[in-house]
């Protein structure tokens, strides 16, 4: 859990931190902002394809393979990044290669490979410390990328990412093995017997509360890629300084640390869906505070705090409830892919905040259709049925 908790706090730090990159980029280049954001935005959407067909890959060959591949990927792509100075590199260098790197050391296979070590009656806990790794890592990375930038450059910061990126390799090494004793081999055979991939993608693509879960968490994707894309600029707008942009994302990860560690505490005990259903809905809430609040830096540092309580709080009972469902001999491929919707409407949340930019010359209506859009997820986590236990050989582990 800590291993994989200090994984994720590289891989969504950097992620989480590429907003802050847009305007440097923009004055020091001349790229356009619908350049930069088209390139982030195929990036939301890499990082959730990438997952589904990563977790398969290490469902078959381990997943210590895949994130030293992915480390390699993130580094090499800040590299190329950092060097770039055209709409092509950086789309190749942000939107492909980094974003790939990170998915190969994200939520479906850190989450999905430790809950094949873990009982059922753990695994919501185990989530929410996961991510918390993830928020902890957005938290020590928005200070530190901006003061980089700020003093030494843009290129200079995102090289420093490549270089931390290659600093979880050794960290990997402590996944080998993870899944393969007598006991996991057993169980996944077990599990195999019972149904195939294909089977078990098709039983999925068939489930209403599966296809229920994806469509909250396309809202979900929606509204983090938009604020960590387009924050900063945001508040720009409004006659603030770049340093609250950083301090704004480095309390949404603080906050997040609580949030993860709480509803991973609290999937254990009540509905999941009902806890996601509650986050979802405050974010509405929250959003429609920011816009008609002043924007002084104490307002935006108490909005940031409350939107951070939810950032990614969703992934754990998200994950809870596909290994409710399906069991966890394919959780990395099935939660992989309902990360993929999640990052098609990361694309655009991203992409459409770059265009709203340069067409109206703000974001407002992006910030009501992210409201309406937590709204609708929240009502459509509410038909979702929860089973009490996990199925197959989880149940005896539950019982």
């Amino acid at each position: 859990m800590i291993a994989a908790a200090g994984i994720l706090l590289v891989t969504t730090g950097t992620r989480n931190v590429m907003g802050l990159f847009v305007l440097p980029i923009v004055a020091a280049t001349g790229v356009s902002i619908v350049s930069i954001s088209f390139a982030l935005a195929v990036g939301q959407f890499i990082w959730g394809a990438a997952q589904p067909v990563f977790g398969a890959i290490a469902d078959h060959y381990g997943a210590h393979r895949v994130m030293i591949a992915g480390a390699v990927l993130l580094a090499g792509g800040g590299l190329l990044a950092a060097g770039s100075s055209s709409p092509l590199g950086f789309t190749v260098s942000l939107g492909m290669l980094m974003p790939a790197g990170a998915a190969a050391g994200s939520f479906a296979i850190l989450i999905g490979i430790t809950a094949q070590s873990l009982p059922a009656a753990k695994r919501s806990l185990a989530a929410g410390f996961i991510n918390a790794g993830g928020s902890l890592g957005q938290f020590l990375f928005g200070p530190s990328t901006q003061f980089l930038i700020g003093r030494s450059g843009w290129g200079i910061g995102m090289l420093a990412l490549s270089l931390l990126a290659l600093l979880t390799i050794p960290i990997t090494w402590l996944f080998r093995g993870v899944g393969t004793t007598t006991a996991h081999r057993l169980q996944r055979s077990t599990e195999a017997a019972q149904s195939s991939l294909r089977e078990q993608l098709l039983e999925a693509a068939r489930n209403r509360s599966y296809l229920f879960l994806h469509a909250g968490f396309f809202t979900c994707g929606f509204h983090i890629a938009f604020l960590v894309t387009h924050l900063p600029g945001d508040l720009q707008l409004c006659g603030l300084p770049a340093t609250v942009a950083a301090n704004s994302v480095a309390l949404i990860g603080l906050f997040n640390v609580a949030g993860s560690l709480s509803v991973g505490w609290l999937g254990a005990r009540y509905r999941m869906k009902n806890i996601l259903a509650l986050l979802y809905a405050s974010r509405a809430v929250i959003v429609a505070c920011y816009l008609v609040m002043p924007k002084t830096a104490l307002n935006v540092y108490l909005v940031a705090g409350s939107l951070g309580f939810s950032w990614l709080a969703t992934v754990p009972p998200t994950a809870g409830l596909v290994a409710k469902l399906f069991g966890t001999r394919y959780l990395t491929t099935l939660f992989g892919l309902t990360l993929l919707s999640h990052q098609i409407g990361g694309f655009l949340g991203a992409w459409l905040g770059g265009v709203a930019m340069a067409q109206l010359g703000s974001y407002q209506w992006v910030w009501y259709a992210d409201m309406a859009l937590a709204l609708a997820a929240a009502l459509i986590n509410l038909p979702i049925r929860e089973p009490a236990l996990v199925r197959h050989a989880e149940q005896g582990t539950a019982a």
